[in-house]
C-alpha cells in the first residue's frame, strides 16, 4: 500500500481513486462534533485487512484519529482534525504531511441511521472538471505516490460549490465503519 494512503486512512479517506485533493486553509475548528461520532470503529480495507479507528477530543472542538491494523495494535498513526456543518452536509479537515503536498484535505462524513460511519471522498477527476469550468481555482502537483490537486479557492467559494446539490457526485464513499464491539467480561 502506498505511504500517503496509509496517511489518509488513520483520517478515515481511503483514497481508492488513487489521487489527493488539498486545500489551501483548513476547516474552522469552531463546531463541535455530531452526537455519535467520537469513540472506537472497526472496518476492513479493500485488501481485507481489519483496521481500527478511535475518534477523540483533544481540545476545544478539536480532534484526533488514531489508526490501526488489527494485526499490528502497537503500530499507530495519531493525526488532528477539525469538522464542520455546512447546508446537510458534516466535513472534517485535516493537515497532510508536507511530503504529500501538505496543506488540508477536506471529506465528507456521517453518522447513518444504521450507526455506522460513513466517510466520502473527494473525487479528484470531479475536482479537474470543476477546475476546468472554473468553479474553482487551483493547480495540479505530484509526489512518488500519485497525483493531486491544491485547491486555492476562499473556503467560503468552496462549500458553495460542495453545498450545492448538482455536484453531489463530486463525492465518493471512500470507507464505511461500524462501531466497536466492546468486549464482555467472562465471569469465572
Amino acid at each position: 500500500m502506498k505511504a500517503w494512503r496509509v496517511v489518509v486512512i488513520a483520517l478515515s479517506f481511503l483514497l481508492l481513486s488513487g489521487c489527493l485533493v488539498t486545500f489551501k486553509d483548513p476547516l474552522p475548528s469552531s463546531e463541535p462534533v455530531p452526537k455519535g461520532l467520537l469513540g472506537k470503529w472497526t472496518s476492513t480495507n479493500a485488501w481485507g485487512e481489519p483496521m481500527n479507528l478511535e475518534l477523540t477530543r483533544i481540545g476545544d472542538n478539536r480532534y484526533q484519529a488514531v489508526s490501526y491494523f488489527k494485526a499490528k495494535p502497537r503500530e499507530r498513526e495519531a493525526y488532528p482534525f477539525t469538522v464542520s456543518r455546512h447546508g446537510s452536509r458534516w466535513y472534517l479537515s485535516a493537515p497532510v504531511p508536507a511530503r504529500f503536498g501538505g496543506h488540508f484535505t477536506i471529506a465528507g462524513f456521517e453518522v447513518n441511521e444504521k450507526h455506522e460511519l460513513v466517510v466520502y471522498n473527494l473525487d479528484l477527476e470531479q475536482i479537474n472538471q470543476a477546475l476546468g469550468q472554473k468553479a474553482l481555482s487551483g493547480e495540479g502537483f505530484q509526489t512518488d505516490d500519485g497525483d493531486g490537486v491544491l485547491i486555492n479557492t476562499r473556503m467560503d467559494q468552496v462549500f458553495a460549490y460542495l453545498d450545492d446539490p448538482a455536484n453531489s457526485d463530486v463525492f465518493v464513499e471512500a470507507v464505511r465503519y461500524q462501531r466497536l464491539a466492546k468486549a464482555k467480561a467472562t465471569v469465572k
